[in-house]
């Protein structure tokens, strides 16, 4: 079982490897790293990329060269970190709450279809709302969620739920940086500056959409799991904590399921310690009392969740006609991987759901007959380029993004903010430069920050291969689908910075003792 458990590590690694290696090269290559003009998106940068540009260089000489300035530097962001951290962290709530202020334009596609349902009930009368949610009910529950916040506020605002987006997003943060608290205390500081970061560009927040409100569901469960694991605390602490992560874990799969792939991880690699005799969990009365409250937690919140779904009244939707998971199968070998038009209309116009599956076997067996092995490895490297490179997270990317005029003026402040996250705005090249910046920094933490790997390290690295795997067999084609992630992304680099910090002085050190004559 031992050599199970190492043959079992290896695969994961060899997996991690070629899929993560991949990514950081593709988030290099990435088009919005291109300065001036960009003959990809038609777009160039300004004066804004080039000050920020001025700014990093001039930071690293000054850096390099003033150990003054290093060491008050040090003083600031090293010797007072949490304070710094804090700060910025605030900092960073206040330019998203002012942001929000200014700019809450109206979306399309699917995000706009939920606020469309959710503020009226007039609305979810209309044959074209019904037949939607009939073929993606998986869109139902945070429809029904967002119809409850509209029952219980009275708003109806897209800015309402902006806000709410915002909110949810930053409670992810927070729990975030508990977790990382909990299994690496040395690394919280860093977390909180990575995602302070992150934030400042991160414009996502104005779309109220699965893929951000999922994201405290998904930082909630990996912190319930890690302190249910820890014997720090009290066996009270650890008990509540199993009941919420099996709460959580439900909700998660009832608003995203894809976002608990995770869990899967988790799972398999625990299953692969108990095989191992790592976890001698059955000589553990607290550890069965432990899992068997998981396990109940998310039964009953399971039941209580889908009686809730069944028994709306709201909206009234054909079960029947629901699209199988398959059509996204094959949506993913279609084109680009991505979203495929024709595809979707199909499914509208196919009566049951066994016809669908079967055209959509026909497209899979179709498409692989067309490309063949070689062909169909050549399209997944393409395709995971398209899911992971861009820094954005597929911002803009999707069909009738917003609903407003994508071309702002220069006058005010709303349009001041719009022309750098508006699709034909001055700015957005500068938008999605530094936005790859900060993407290419994380990967590159996790990248260089080779060494001793944790367990934690492992549930982080599996649960990525399985999002990427995941994303390269079913609907894909833009990084949005990252997002869901992205705690497995800030966990990961986190743990990777002690490790990360100490081989770059390596390199450096090698570099200055025998670099020059390599």
């Amino acid at each position: 079982m031992k050599r199970f458990y190492k043959f079992s590590l290896g695969t994961i690694h060899f997996f991690w490897i070629i899929l993560f290696g991949l990514t950081v090269v593709f988030a290099f290559l990435s088009p919005n790293l291109i300065l001036g003009d960009n003959d990809v998106f038609g777009t160039s940068t300004t004066l804004v990329t080039t000050g920020l540009l001025i700014f990093l260089v001039g930071l690293l000489l000054s850096l390099a060269t003033f150990s003054g300035f290093r060491q008050k530097l040090s003083w600031l962001f090293v010797t007072n970190k949490y304070r710094s951290a804090s700060v910025l962290l605030v900092l960073v709530l206040v330019l998203q709450v002012l942001l929000l202020v200014f700019v809450h334009p109206v979306a399309g596609f699917d995000a706009g279809m939920l606020h469309y349902a959710a503020v009226s009930k007039d609305r979810v009368l209309e044959a074209e709302v019904q037949g939607y949610f009939s073929l993606n009910q998986n869109n139902l529950p945070i429809m029904l969620v967002m119809r409850k916040m509209v029952e219980i506020t009275g708003q109806t605002s897209w800015q309402f739920f902006d806000y709410v987006t915002l909110f949810f997003v930053d409670l992810s943060v927070l729990l975030n940086i508990l977790t990382v608290r909990v299994i690496a205390p040395k690394a919280q500081a860093f977390s909180m500056y990575l995602q302070g970061a992150w934030l400042l560009v991160f414009p996502s927040i104005l779309m109220p959409y699965t893929d951000t409100w999922v994201l405290p569901l998904v930082s909630g469960y990996f912190l319930c799991y890690f302190v249910l694991c820890s014997k720090r605390f009290p066996a009270v602490w650890r008990f509540v904590a199993a009941g919420l992560c099996g709460s959580l874990v439900v909700l998660t799969y009832f608003i995203k399921p894809s976002a608990i792939i995770p869990v899967m991880a988790i799972f398999l690699l625990t299953f692969l310690r108990v095989l191992a005799k790592k976890i001698a969990w059955e000589k553990s009365g607290l550890a069965v009392g432990l899992l068997t409250l998981v396990v109940l937690a998310g039964f009953g919140t399971y039941q209580v969740v889908n009686h809730a779904i069944d028994q709306q009244d709201y909206i009234q939707i054909d079960a029947s006609r629901n699209i199988p998971i398959i059509h996204f199968a094959s949506m993913g070998i279609t084109g680009t991987g991505g979203y495929d038009e024709k595809q979707a209309l199909d499914m509208a116009s196919l009566a049951t759901k066994a016809d669908k599956s079967e055209y959509s076997k026909e497209i899979i067996v179709k498409r692989l007959k067309e490309l063949k092995v070689r062909g169909y490895l050549a399209f997944l490297v393409t395709k995971h380029n398209a899911n992971t490179a861009d820094g954005t997270f597929g911002w803009l990317k999707e069909g009738n993004f917003f609903r407003e005029n994508q071309n702002p003026s220069q006058e005010g402040i709303a349009n001041k903010l719009k022309n750098f996250l508006f699709l034909y705005g001055a700015h957005i090249a500068d938008f999605r430069f530094a936005a790859q910046l900060v993407w290419l920094f994380c990967l590159l933490v996790i990248l260089f920050g080779w060494g001793k790997v944790t367990t934690e390290i492992w549930i982080m690295r599996l649960s990525l291969v399985g999002a990427f795997l995941f994303l390269l067999l079913f609907e894909g084609g833009r990084s949005r689908y990252l997002i869901q992630f992205l705690p497995c992304f800030i966990f990961l680099a986190s743990l990777s910075w002690s490790n990360t910090k100490s081989n770059l002085q390596k390199i450096m050190t090698w570099w200055q003792a025998d670099g020059v004559d390599v």
